[in-house]
């Protein structure tokens, strides 16, 4: 198992101790996070350093962005064997009674054929439902 370090150097990341604490800090959720929830549990460390770094791990396909539509964007951490391409996407669930997002990793999208000329640079497949926890009160 490939410690911090390794992570963030096999992204060509320098492992800088606040990035280790960011990092380490990210693992830590079971679910994709905010920039506010990172803010919220990394009190000592300034929002724009906050901010960079997540710029830096996405940049460099560590992690990836999420729009599930909440107007806040989320975030997760891309799997180790995944680079998080266009080709290795996968779909994304959230909650409508916690709101909670998560990564479906073993649900791949779909691959779709464009018209000819159309180029395409993101994909966003968000389902909408109730999560497993939520499901329970039913």
């Amino acid at each position: 198992m490939e410690s911090l370090e390794e992570k963030l150097s096999n992204r060509n990341i320098k492992p800088t101790s606040v990035r280790l604490l960011i990092f380490r800090t990210m693992s830590e959720f079971e679910k994709a996070f905010s920039l506010t929830d990172l803010e919220t549990k990394l009190e000592t460390v300034s929002k724009s350093t906050i901010f960079r770094t997540l710029a830096l791990f996405h940049e460099n396909l560590l992690i990836h962005s999420i729009d599930d539509g909440s107007g806040s964007m989320k975030y997760s951490i891309c799997v180790e064997t995944c680079m998080c391409t266009l080709g290795e996407l996968h779909i994304h669930f959230n909650c409508n009674r916690c709101h909670n997002t998560y990564c479906l990793e073993s649900i791949s999208i779909p691959t779709i054929q464009l018209p000819e000329k159309f180029l395409l640079e993101s994909i966003n497949f968000v389902m909408k439902g109730i999560c497993e926890n939520c499901s329970r009160f039913f």
